[in-house]
């Protein structure tokens, strides 16, 4: 309304609560006289443009409310028309004019009788530092007087949106409300959040308005243009200063839309990664991707108005570098870089570094900066600035990456995870300090691009939101890939199994004048372990038990080429020191870089026998080794060569041959069955040897072979 001209006589019985601007929309202002405020007018009130318009908004902004409330850092929030103050009934009245300052504290200053036309003018919706007061922190006072008609029914109240930090405010002298702490033990808030800033006056009526605040000492993120009220106070109807910061909160919520979207779907993804990840404590892919798809709802909740600043100013660090490790894992696993043991080792480091630097960091805020800001400050910039290089690390994994072949899918996590990368590292180090270096680049880096249910994205958001689309469909197909590969592996197993278990037999055939047992209990589902009880002419017996070194399928098939070779010698001699010497011959150079042990010994129906050794465990008689020429294993020298020792099993004694997986086994507490304990043992059966042996902490494949001279 242009200056001088008179208000028309308002219509009875409407509603004070004002226009707003809502992202640039101004709803036409209703003009009302008495003050009147009743839930029939909310019901036929025409729709605030700020609710939703369909039932999708709605239902965003429902789950914005539910999970979300109040939140919005950084978003330019609902703000009401200029008005005369004397039409406070009327309309919100922004006071930005008209305002008094000083520098300095001084209680006296809230009087509403203290001549303050000393203090210098200063505008309310700018910060003091572009008023003439940079650098300026601690404590400093605005006062204004306010002229209005008294209406003891109208109950007054100012709206407070943005102040940087804390602002006790005084009417008539009297303390009324505050938002935050003052020192010593101080609370603040992000200013460019929606605060709980409405503050009841009164009756309305003239008077002197006076805000004390208190601006918190710089942190390295602080930018230039800070301090003191960044936003003018609403003068309003307690009624209408309450629509007016729920309305601000909703329009918040609304302009967050997109990231609660996001953050939702990414915490369900979580969900199911820790649930895969407890199932399967080994799955680290599981971890990593739980964790990482945490990101969204972890950044949500650090920007919640109502967590006080320091505890978001000291999570902040943490988090990121959290999230950063995670992801600097994932794509080890995804984009197979696991196996190169360097980059594994870097990224280990680096992550525990960065971490580490931003747990430093976030307990000095458990500190009073007031105390020596500029130690904290510099304390601030020294951990921050470390972590701030090592954020370069998953630029150097997706680099790394690219040269190797990809397909699509590897193709779109490498290209989304370098574009968010280089945004947010640039976006850090132009970001971080710009109070001193004045750089404006950031907010270029922040412009939206394009909005989703009235919630912004900007170039950063958009690529990170692919890397979390990427990464959950690159693990799950990589999970399926695994999971296919492990049931082919698994039928191969079988397979294998079956080969052995016609190899190496369940019993043994009986022979005249001993009792032999065996027992054989691979520690998976094949075994590298061997043995063969084969008769020969005139009553003897050729036993011969060994050890493929290696485990799975490679010392599976080892063992049935050591079978099969083992027949084939048998059928030429029967000495053990040739057994082994041809078998030997024949198995250098087919180990693929491994060897057997073995031990042969050929016995007779009175109990005289020659026994040979190829790095075998000597066999047991009487609680005792018997002593046998030392020589190497199988496999390694083509030409090895083994000697024979002879020995007599008397009546009633048994001869006890077995691997070493009986010594090794292990128990809970790390402590090896060894080998005093075996030689204790060996006077028993095969099956209860092994069976003790396996109750013990079996790590490896345990076969027994005893053989008994009959009395």
């Amino acid at each position: 309304m242009p200056p001088g001209k008179e208000r028309a006589k308002p219509r009875e019985h409407a509603h004070p609560f004002p226009a707003y601007r809502m992202g640039g929309r101004v709803a036409e202002a209703k003009r009302v006289g008495t003050v009147w405020v009743d839930r029939l007018w909310l019901i036929s009130m025409p729709r605030p443009r700020f609710f939703p318009s369909s039932r999708v908004e709605l239902v965003f902004a429902v789950l914005a409310a539910v999970f979300c409330h109040g939140w919005g850092a950084g978003v330019v929030c609902a703000q009401a028309p200029d008005g005369k103050l004397a039409a406070v009934g009327e309309a919100t009245v922004r006071l930005d004019a008209s305002w008094r300052f000083h520098a300095g504290d001084d209680p006296s200053w809230a009087a509403p009788g203290f001549d303050d036309r000393g203090w210098e003018p200063i505008v309310a919706g700018k910060s003091w530092e572009v008023q003439g007061h940079p650098g300026y922190v601690g404590y400093a006072w605005y006062r204004r007087s306010i002229a209005l008609p008294s209406r003891p029914n109208l109950n007054l109240a100012i709206y407070i949106s943005r102040v940087q930090d804390v602002a006790e405010v005084y009417w008539n002298g009297r303390l009324v409300g505050q938002i935050g702490k003052v020192p010593p033990h101080a609370v603040w808030y992000s200013p460019g959040s929606p605060s709980d800033g409405v503050i009841a006056l009164g009756p309305a009526g003239s008077g002197v308005l006076a805000i004390r605040v208190w601006k918190a000492p710089y942190a390295y993120l602080s930018s230039f243009g800070e301090g003191g009220l960044v936003d003018a106070p609403r003068l309003a109807s307690l009624e209408a200063a309450q629509l007016l910061r729920r309305n601000a909160e909703l329009e918040c919520v609304r302009s967050y839309t997109a990231q609660i979207f996001v953050a939702l779907l990414a915490g369900l993804i979580s969900l199911a990664a820790w649930i895969v990840w407890f199932r399967n404590r080994a799955n680290a892919l599981a971890l990593w991707l739980a964790l990482f798809t945490l990101r969204p709802l972890a950044f949500l909740w650090d920007d919640n108005p109502w967590i006080s600043w320091r505890w978001s100013y000291g999570l902040t660090g943490i988090i990121y570098s959290s999230f950063d490790a995670a992801l600097w894992f994932l794509l080890l696993y995804l984009l197979g870089l696991r196996s190169n043991e360097r980059l594994y080792r870097w990224t280990v480091g680096l992550s525990v570094f960065s971490i580490g630097t931003q747990i430093f960091e976030g307990a000095l805020q458990l500190f009073d900066w007031q105390a020596a800001p500029r130690f904290f400050l510099a304390a601030d910039v020294v951990s921050t600035v470390p972590s701030l290089v090592t954020d370069v690390w998953g630029i150097v994994l997706v680099v790394a990456a690219a040269r190797q072949r990809l397909d699509l899918p590897r193709w779109m996590l490498v290209l989304s995870a370098f574009s968010m990368c280089i945004l947010e590292d640039f976006g850090s180090w132009v970001g971080l300090g710009q109070r001193w270096t004045h750089w404006q680049l950031s907010q270029y880096l922040h412009r939206p691009l394009f909005t989703v249910f009235g919630g912004s994205v900007d170039s950063t958001t958009f690529f990170a939101t692919l890397v979390l689309v990427a990464v959950p469909l690159l693990a799950w197909r990589q999970t399926t890939e695994e999971r296919r590969r492990a049931t082919a592996l698994e039928l191969e197993y079988q397979s294998a199994g079956e080969i052995q278990r016609a190899l190496i037999p369940a019993s043994v055939a009986s022979v005249q004048g001993l009792e032999i047992e065996s027992a054989y209990l691979p520690a998976r589902h094949v075994g590298g372990d061997f043995f063969q009880v084969i008769p020969l002419a005139q009553g003897e017996t050729l036993v011969v038990i060994g050890d493929v070194s290696g485990k799975g399928l490679g010392a599976a098939m080892a063992v049935a080429v050591i079978v099969g070779a083992l027949n084939a010698i048998a059928d030429q001699t029967t000495s053990p020191a040739a057994l082994l010497t041809q078998l030997n011959r024949r198995l250098h150079g087919r180990m693929q870089g491994g060897f057997a042990t073995c031990l042969a010994l050929r016995i007779g129906p009175d109990g005289e026998g020659m026994a040979a050794n190829a790095g075998h465990l000597s066999p047991y008689m009487g609680g005792r080794e018997i002593e046998l020429p030392p020589a190497l294993p199988l496999g390694l020298v083509a030409e090895a060569e083994y000697e024979e020792a002879g020995f007599l099993l008397p009546p009633g004694e048994r001869l006890t041959c077995l691997t070493d997986g009986v010594p090794e086994a292990r128990n809970a507490h790390g402590e090896l069955l060894g080998f005093e304990r075996t030689a204790s043992l060996s006077a028993k059966t095969a099956e209860e040897i092994a069976r003790l042996a396996q109750a013990f902490g079996q790590e490896d494949d345990i076969t027994v072979v005893t053989l008994a001279r009959a009395i």
